[in-house]
C-alpha cells in the first residue's frame, strides 16, 4: 500500500520503519516542517494515512483526507471534544475512520478487561477505584487518552462514580470521582494501572508496554484494515472485541 504519514515524530518514523519492512511505500511524510505538504494527500498517489500529530491540528488533517477520499487512521489524543466532528463528516462523505487513543493491542485487550471488571465491581460499594498512568515526558496531554477512555468505561458501567478528577493525592478525592494519577518520566512507552482498593484487600489490572513498537504495529495493522470500507471505526472493530 501507499501510506501518508501525518504526523513524522518518533511514532510516525517508528511505524515507517515497520511499513517499509512489510512491503509497502510511504507517499507522503507531512510535520510541522512542511504542513503545506498536507493538499498533497490525495486518492490518486495514496491508498490510506496514518495520522499522529498534535491535537490543534488532527481534526483539520482528519477532514482533509476524509474529502479527498482517503481512508484515515488516527492516534492523535487530546482532540476529543472535535472528533463527533470528524465522526460526522465521515459519514456524511461515505469515507473510512478509524480512531484509537491505544493503537497497541494488548492495551486494546486490556480495555476490555476493564470493563469487564468494572461491571463486576459495580455491586460491591465498598472499593474505592483509582488510575495511575506514566509516560515518557515529551507526551503533551495528561492525563493520557488511554486513561481517560479507561475513566470513560468505569462511568458508563458503574452507578458508584460520576466523575473523575486529576489529583496528586488521591486523599483529596470526594466520594463517588474516579482520581487519575499521571507521572511523566524519561523513555516510559505508557503504563496503566487500575485498582480498586478496599479496607480487607486490593484487586489491580496492569498494562506496561515495553517499546513504541506495539502502539506502531496496531496501527499499521489498522491501516491495512481499513481501505476498502466505510464508516467510523474503532480498534474493538478490528480486533472483534
Amino acid at each position: 500500500m501507499r501510506i501518508a504519514l501525518i504526523g513524522y515524530g518518533k511514532m510516525g518514523q517508528a511505524i515507517e520503519q515497520l511499513a517499509i519492512g512489510c512491503g509497502h511505500t510511504i507517499s507522503h511524510r507531512v510535520s510541522v516542517d512542511n504542513p503545506q505538504d498536507l493538499v498533497l494527500i490525495t486518492t490518486e498517489n495514496t491508498d490510506v494515512a496514518i495520522e499522529f500529530s498534535g491535537p490543534e491540528a488532527a481534526l483539520a488533517h482528519v477532514v482533509h483526507c476524509l474529502r479527498h477520499r482517503v481512508p484515515v487512521v488516527s492516534g492523535t489524543t487530546g482532540w476529543l471534544d472535535h472528533k463527533s466532528q470528524a465522526d460526522e463528516f465521515c459519514l456524511a462523505h461515505e469515507g473510512a475512520f478509524l480512531y484509537s487513543a491505544n493503537f497497541s493491542i494488548g492495551v486494546n485487550i486490556f480495555l476490555k478487561l476493564n470493563q469487564v471488571l468494572a461491571t463486576l465491581m459495580n455491586s460491591q460499594p465498598h472499593y474505592q477505584v483509582r488510575l495511575e498512568e506514566t509516560h515518557h515526558t515529551e507526551k503533551k496531554d495528561s492525563p493520557s487518552g488511554t486513561a481517560l477512555a479507561i475513566a470513560a468505561d468505569i462511568l458508563r458501567l458503574s452507578d458508584q462514580f460520576t466523575s473523575l478528577a486529576a489529583q496528586d493525592e488521591y486523599e483529596k478525592i470526594p466520594l463517588g470521582t474516579i482520581p487519575i494519577r499521571s507521572y511523566r518520566i524519561p523513555d516510559v512507552p505508557g503504563t496503566h494501572v487500575v485498582t480498586y482498593q478496599s479496607d480487607i484487600d486490593v484487586i489491580e489490572i496492569r498494562h506496561d508496554a515495553r517499546s513504541r513498537r506495539g502502539f506502531a504495529q496496531g496501527a499499521l495493522l489498522a491501516a491495512e484494515w481499513l481501505p476498502g470500507k466505510t464508516g467510523v471505526f474503532a480498534m474493538t472493530d478490528l480486533l472483534s472485541l
